[in-house]
Formats: C-alpha cells, sequence, structure tokens
C-alpha cells in the first residue's frame, strides 16, 4: 500500500512537472512552401526558422520571471492558396502563439484572414503585395518592402538606368506575379510617360513551355522583358528567351532574384542581361550582421543563403522581442507592443506603420556576373 501511494505521488508530481513544463513552451508557427516548385525558398525560410529558435535558446529568454523555449511548428502550404488556408486553420487549432510566413502573397492574403479572427499575430518574410496589410487586419505584418515601392522602383530603374524604351511583360498570375507587374508597369509610366508597353502576357505558376507568348514577344521586338513571378519559371522563361534569340534585358522582382536563377536558367542568365531586387536589403553600416549570419547559415547548413531565411530569422526574434517587452506570450497581450515595436535585425531595423508594412523598406538590385548574383546597390 505505502509502495503504491508512493508510485501515485511520484507519478502526479511527474504530471505536475510536465504541465508546468508546458506551460512554458511558447508555440510559434511557420508555414513556407516545402513542396512544389517553390520548396528550395520554402526550407530556406524553415532553416531561418531553426537558427533563431536555436539562438533564443541560447540567449534564455524570460517572460513573467520564468524561462522559457521556443518551438516552432512547421507546416507546408505548397505554395497553393487552398492548402495554405488548411495549414492557417491547423495552427489555429493548435493553439500557437504567433505566426510566421507565408512566402507568397496568393497565400498569405487568405491565410491572414484566418489568424485575424483567431486574433493571432502573423509576421510574412515573404509577401509584397499591397492587399496583405490594406485589408486593415492589426494582426498582420510584413518585414519586407511591398510591391508599391518594389515594383515602381524597377520601372523607374529601367527606364531611367537600363535605358528601356520598348517593354514587354509577362506574369503568371498569382497575386505576388501580377501585382508586382503592374506596379512595374505604372512606375516605368510615371518615370517616362513616352516609354512603349510592345507587349502584355500571362501564364501561371506551373508553365513549362512558353513558345507561344516568347514568339509573340518576340515580333514586338522589345529591349526589356519583366517578369512577375518566381525563379522556377522565370529561369525556364529566361532559358527559351535566349533560344528563340530574344536579346531583350530581364528584370524581375525578388521572385525571381535568387542564387538559384542562374541554374534554372541553363546559364541564360549571363553576364549583364538579368536585373533583379530582393524587397530588403542591408545599408552599409549593417552589412556585417548580415555577412556574420550568413556565414553561419552557411556552416551550419552547407549551402548558402536562398533568399529569405534572414527575414525569417528577424520576424522570430522581433515577434520574440515584443513578447518579452509585453511580458507576456499571449497574442492579446504582445499585438499592441508588436505594432509599435523597433527592434534591430541582422536585416536593419523592424519598425511597423500603421498598416503594419515595414518603416523605410530597403530593396537590393541585384544582376548575375559569372554564375554568381551579384550586389549593385541597396535603393531605401
Amino acid at each position: 500500500m505505502q509502495f503504491k501511494t508512493k508510485f501515485i505521488s511520484a507519478a502526479l508530481a511527474l504530471a505536475f512537472a510536465g504541465s508546468a513544463f508546458a506551460q512554458d513552451v511558447i508555440r510559434i508557427g511557420h508555414v513556407s512552401p516545402v513542396s512544389g516548385p517553390n520548396s528550395h525558398l520554402g526550407k530556406d525560410m524553415e532553416n531561418g526558422a531553426k537558427m533563431a529558435v536555436e539562438d533564443l535558446a541560447a540567449k534564455g529568454v524570460k517572460i513573467g520571471g520564468k524561462p522559457v523555449k521556443f518551438v516552432v511548428q512547421f507546416e507546408d502550404d505548397g505554395g497553393d492558396p487552398k492548402q495554405g488556408t488548411t495549414a492557417a486553420q491547423k495552427l489555429v487549432d493548435a493553439k500557437v502563439q504567433g505566426v510566421i510566413g507565408h512566402l507568397n502573397s496568393g497565400t498569405t492574403i487568405p491565410a491572414s484572414k484566418i489568424y485575424y479572427d483567431a486574433g493571432i499575430p502573423q509576421i510574412s518574410p515573404a509577401a509584397t503585395s499591397p492587399v496583405y496589410t490594406k485589408q486593415k487586419f492589426n494582426t498582420a505584418f510584413r518585414v519586407v518592402a511591398n510591391d508599391n515601392k518594389l515594383g515602381g522602383t524597377l520601372g523607374a530603374y529601367a527606364v531611367q538606368k537600363l535605358g528601356a524604351r520598348k517593354i514587354a511583360v509577362i506574369d503568371d498570375r498569382t497575386a505576388y506575379g501580377q501585382g508586382v507587374a503592374d506596379e512595374f508597369l505604372k512606375g516605368a509610366k510615371k518615370a517616362m510617360p513616352g516609354v512603349q508597353v510592345v507587349g502584355k502576357e500571362f501564364t501561371n505558376a506551373n508553365a513549362t513551355d512558353f513558345n507561344a507568348i516568347l514568339t509573340n514577344i518576340k515580333s514586338k521586338n522589345p529591349d526589356l522583358v519583366f517578369f512577375g513571378g518566381m525563379d522556377s519559371v522565370g529561369g525556364p522563361l529566361l532559358r527559351q528567351m535566349k533560344a528563340l534569340g530574344i536579346n531583350a534585358k530581364f528584370m524581375g522582382g525578388d521572385g525571381v532574384c535568387t542564387d538559384a536563377l542562374y541554374r534554372l536558367s541553363a546559364g541564360a542568365a549571363a553576364d549583364g542581361v538579368v536585373t533583379c531586387a530582393e524587397a530588403g536589403g542591408v545599408t552599409a553600416e549593417m552589412q556585417k550582421n548580415m555577412d556574420d549570419f550568413r556565414a553561419r547559415y552557411k556552416k551550419k547548413y552547407g549551402q548558402e543563403v536562398q533568399l529569405y531565411a534572414p527575414y525569417v530569422y528577424d520576424a522570430i526574434m522581433t515577434m520574440a522581442d515584443a513578447m518579452e517587452k509585453a511580458n507576456s506570450s499571449e497574442p492579446a497581450k504582445y499585438l499592441p507592443v508588436l505594432a509599435k515595436i523597433k527592434h534591430q535585425g541582422v536585416t536593419g531595423l523592424i519598425e511597423f506603420d500603421p498598416y503594419g508594412d515595414i518603416k523605410d523598406g530597403a530593396l537590393t538590385l541585384f544582376t548575375y556576373k559569372g554564375g554568381v548574383k551579384t550586389k549593385m546597390e541597396v535603393i531605401k
């Protein structure tokens, strides 16, 4: 009987300890496409999240005077809006205390309504469509510049710096691709009202054959082709442009601005052919922080940062900072603090405007030289 009583007491003690431990766990949801054509970017995002959680553990974060452990629940949206909302609901049901993601604007926008209804803060490290933060959801934030700035800046650069006078535009009909293409055209026309738009074509996010639209574009003899979409389509598109003898410059947003583009284009992204922009970037004074992050990433994963890992890292660190400052991981309590946060990240100062967009979002222009993505300049 005495043994049985001790056994029960020990079991209760273990159960209590387990319960107490569970209360000290802060669960963050992370959604990215780790399947489908953008899986290399989704995995890059996951790696950035893992680095952030490891660094938080090493730091020994305390909230409410108690040490806490951050864990990440990873979900795959495959870059598909329907799968994205399913993933979002799964995270809500799991009662996560914050969400980092998604990558694509087409998945981020519908998922954001689900998080908003549940009162869960969401920081996207990648989605650039202006629609995302214009829905007036106080739970929606992003740590990169939106398409108004990205597309508009590229449009002005195309006519002012690259001397483009006859432009053709292709987009993949996604929220991101169509949005950035539209903003590019607005920016080009504003910078030079007389610029000729000699072709507007569209494809889809899984296309592999562009012969019909490129043949039509070739007949218009453009000096620049802008593509709104991701590198998984942009690379093969570049390759087929070269095969058809289209000698125009090629331009795109952050979706094509990856280390993988040269490989995906089979070398068609030759020296000076491509100009693209990342929706983010660091000024000279922040370059060492970014270089250190990239070096740590490469040492840990044996490969270079693809694109979004530093922004995922900063998004998690910013969310954790807000929780520390609010002295609570409850969404309703730390959300107002997050909205007013000033967090110094590896990508720069994270501070949000009333819509949830990052203030003074930077863009980094790149080209490719010798098959290597090469930084041109940072534009604020």
